[in-house]
């Protein structure tokens, strides 16, 4: 319901071509979210929940740098890191009136929830952050193995 029209459109008829099997199953149409939102708030699970998410909603590594830095620094805060998650957009000056953010958590079993977040307001650069002392070193780049002395 938050995709544009054209996008919802496109992923309907490579629904029903599928369905009339006269595309391949791998055909599915992927919807561009990017064209409905301007960043996302992914789980931080793990470095491979986030890296999965990225990969089947065809994002840029990215858009996935909230998630993953906080994953980083924060380690898995459960749901408490949607707020280092919009701090991170916010230092790194990208929080702008009208920007829209795309929450994806998950919990025990299989549940799954999202939310939309809107800025209504730009407060700018001057109010605190939990990222201000450290934000000009991120992003990193975080290895799959991490060797641990």
């Amino acid at each position: 319901m938050v995709l544009p029209f054209s996008e919802q459109l496109r992923y309907v008829v490579s629904l029903i071509l599928q369905k009339m099997r006269i595309a391949t199953r791998t055909s599915l149409y992927t919807p561009d979210f990017k064209s409905a939102f301007e960043h996302f708030s992914m789980h931080t699970g793990g470095k491979a929940v986030i890296q999965a998410i990225e990969r089947n909603l065809a994002l840029l590594k990215e858009d996935a740098d909230p998630s993953m830095m906080t994953l980083h620094r924060f380690g898995n805060t459960s749901y408490s890191s949607i707020w280092y998650e919009l701090g991170y957009i916010e230092a790194k000056g990208k929080m702008k009136r009208g920007v829209r953010v795309w929450q994806i958590a998950f919990g025990s079993g299989f549940k799954c929830n999202s939310a939309v977040w809107k800025c209504i307001y730009n407060e700018g650069a001057d109010i605190a952050n939990i990222w201000e002392d450290e934000i000009h070193r991120y992003p990193v780049e975080i290895p799959d193995i991490m060797k641990i002395n």
